[in-house]
């Protein structure tokens, strides 16, 4: 049965000097209201359509980004929103050093192939860096969460909809030899292969959309190599999470940690490295 969300909505904010705990708290109310949505389609006979791109979309997508946007509007009105399908129809608003990012199903592909690797994503920058972040798996019933301010933790959240306790989550050291690598399901390139050989990986978890952060923050996993196209909305609730578990994300290969407000670049990600903990 699809989990309906019963994370208790906070009260209203018009002001976005809000806390962070306070912020994070309507952003995974948000989440899981989404992921219910996404898990009542993802359980039907749902169809399947193509963006200009070529990108699979459905109506998880389009519903869970509608949820989210209404949400941030009411909470947030003054802050912008750069939404992934919103942007897909060229609709990008003027951001400021203040805006949120949101992916409402990242893992569209895992969607349709019902692996269950999807995620809803909705992070808060501040000054090109992602410092509150929320990443929701619906259909493995996990909530993670973190800020710069308060670290990252993990919460079950059960068939129902009741959120379990929370459980602080914190990066591993890198080991110095055989880390654990985590790459794409459906997006692995020769070049991650070949850097993975480089560096000694010898063990390998294959996991879809922002999972692959979420699996570093928890301690699983040591590195996430990326040397494909991923946009803003990818990534940025997933490192949040990350950097608020001790790892980090560096462009690779400068070496500088990946930022967000690259409107040059049409708010594409250049090639990166998610890390866990340099220091134990």
């Amino acid at each position: 049965m699809p989990r309906t969300a019963k994370y208790a909505m906070p009260r209203a904010m018009t002001d976005i000097a809000a806390t962070d705990a306070e912020i994070l708290e309507r952003l995974c109310a948000l989440a899981l209201a989404a992921g219910a949505k996404a898990l009542e389609i993802y359980h039907s006979d749902f169809s399947v359509d193509e963006k200009d791109d070529a990108s699979p979309v459905t109506e998880a997508d389009r519903l869970g980004e509608a949820i989210i946007l209404q949400g941030l509007s009411e909470g947030f009105p003054q802050v912008s929103v750069l939404a992934e399908e919103s942007a897909s129809m060229g609709e990008i608003p003027i951001l400021g050093d203040v805006f949120f990012l949101v992916d409402p199903l990242d893992g569209t592909k895992e969607f349709v192939r019902k692996t269950g690797e999807f995620t809803v994503n909705i992070a808060l920058v501040r000054n090109g860096r992602p410092l509150v972040g929320v990443v929701y798996a619906p259909a493995a019933g996990k909530l993670y969460a973190g800020s710069n301010q308060s670290g990252a933790w993990m919460r079950h959240i059960s068939d129902d909809g009741e959120a379990g306790a929370l459980l602080p989550i914190r990066a591993r050291r890198i080991p110095d030899v055989h880390p654990i690598a985590v790459a794409s399901r459906s997006h692995r390139s020769p070049e991650t292969d070949a850097y993975l050989q480089e560096i000694g990986a010898e063990d390998f978890v294959a996991a879809g959309s922002s999972l692959k952060f979420c699996l570093i923050a928890e301690g699983k996993a040591d590195i996430y190599p990326r040397f494909g196209r991923t946009m803003e909305w990818d990534t940025a609730a997933g490192q949040a999470v990350l950097e608020a578990a001790g790892g980090s994300v560096l462009v690779h290969p400068a070496g500088a940690p990946l930022t967000y407000g690259k409107s040059d670049r049409g708010f594409d990600n250049p090639h990166f490295i998610a890390w866990g903990a340099r220091e134990s």
